[in-house]
């Protein structure tokens, strides 16, 4: 479109957090002339495949990730300058609930952006032209979208709310149609996924008990697809066993992890980027949920999913990355009928088959 203002949107955590800002991102590029993106390192492959991004911008801010950089006054500097010289007309920084947007609002302001608005509970003094109060237990995904709301943005007609990719081979489409497997990749269908990596270990099983449960689907008349980087090769491989298909390290981009989920069935993943990743490709997720951030919060948007693991474990809300309980109970107690059941259920589109001793709920 020609017309509205050029708006920058900001989200400087990781893939998940990146993908689960979409809805949002397509409500801001459906009002403007111009839609950019600034995001972390971990982020930005994500920020590339969401509809409506004309172009990503980097910065590893020092406030942000589990290995933030030094501060550096050369790369605030630099940031600046490179803000200043696409002259914004308005930015939305986007925050999870236990987040402060007002670092980034400050060199926004120094920036010369004239507009700026961002959900705060900290007083934002001249930082803020909108500051925005989130509603209590909202989704991520949910609060994002409100905050565009506030600000003016709304999403185009048709748009459903929910997350999104852009695929070279194409979207999935409601009747389960999936676009073309990345090069290489093309897998005798049908399959599941099990990704059992995590941006920390807190959120995924202990890799022998993700192999039993590839074990335990095979049994059950499933052909298991086993996901993750190069650098958790190792991990894949003891994962699949006998009786998986291992593709570590073989999606050497998220746009080929994102063209092998589109595929599948179902995926059986923790709390982490690959289970926004699903949802935003469309495919259903049996999501192993440590309950060290809320799930009301984090949990699968806008799919059919199943939670498993215990929501109560001493562990809940301590935002954790390393398990504090020997044995990791709350994911790794989680039995192989659950997890075959989870898995069934989504199949069968049927939240009845969901047992009762599963500790979660099929939603979409």
């Amino acid at each position: 479109m020609t017309a509205g203002p050029r708006t920058l949107v900001v989200r400087l955590d990781s893939v998940g957090d990146v993908l689960l800002a979409g809805p949002a991102v397509r409500a801001v590029a459906a009002g403007s002339s111009r839609t950019a993106m600034l995001c972390g390192p971990r982020g930005a492959p994500a920020a590339r495949m969401l509809p409506g991004v004309d172009e990503v911008l980097e910065y590893d801010a020092p406030w942000v990730g589990f290995d933030a950089p030094p501060v550096s006054a050369a790369d605030c500097a630099r940031l600046v300058d490179t803000l200043a010289a696409r002259r914004f007309d308005r930015a939305l920084v986007l925050v999870s609930y236990h987040q402060s947007p007002l670092p980034i609002a400050l060199l926004l302001r120094l920036a010369g952006v004239p507009w700026i608005g961002a959900d705060s509970e900290d007083y934002p003094g001249a930082l803020l032209d909108l500051r925005h109060r989130r509603r209590a237990g909202r989704h991520e995904a949910e609060a994002a979208l409100d905050l565009a709301r506030a600000a003016g943005f709304t999403l185009p007609r048709g748009d459903d709310g929910g997350l999104g990719v852009v695929l070279p081979g194409g979207p999935r489409t409601r009747d389960g149609h999936a676009p073309d497997p990345p090069p290489g990749l093309d897998l005798p269908r049908p399959y599941v996924v099990l990704h059992p990596g995590a941006a920390v270990p807190a959120r995924a099983w202990s890799p022998a008990r993700a192999a039993r449960a590839v074990a335990a689907l095979h049994a059950a008349g499933h052909r298991v697809v086993v996901t993750g980087s190069r650098a958790e090769q190792g991990t894949t491989a003891l994962v699949a066993g006998r009786h998986g298909t291992d593709l570590g390290g073989a999606t050497t981009g998220l746009g080929d992890l994102a063209g092998v989920l589109a595929r599948a069935g179902a995926v059986i993943t923790g709390n982490t980027g690959p289970a926004h990743l699903a949802a935003a490709v469309r495919t259903p997720v049996v999501c192993l949920f440590a309950p060290v951030v809320p799930a009301e919060r984090w949990r699968p948007y806008g799919v059919p999913h199943v939670l498993l693991g215990d929501q109560g474990a001493p562990c809940a809300l301590t935002r954790a990355r390393t398990c504090p309980v020997p044995g990791h109970p709350c994911l790794d107690a989680v039995g192989d009928d659950e997890v075959v059941a989870a898995v069934a259920a989504l199949l069968q589109d049927d939240p009845a088959a969901v047992p009762a001793s599963a500790r979660g709920a099929m939603s979409a």
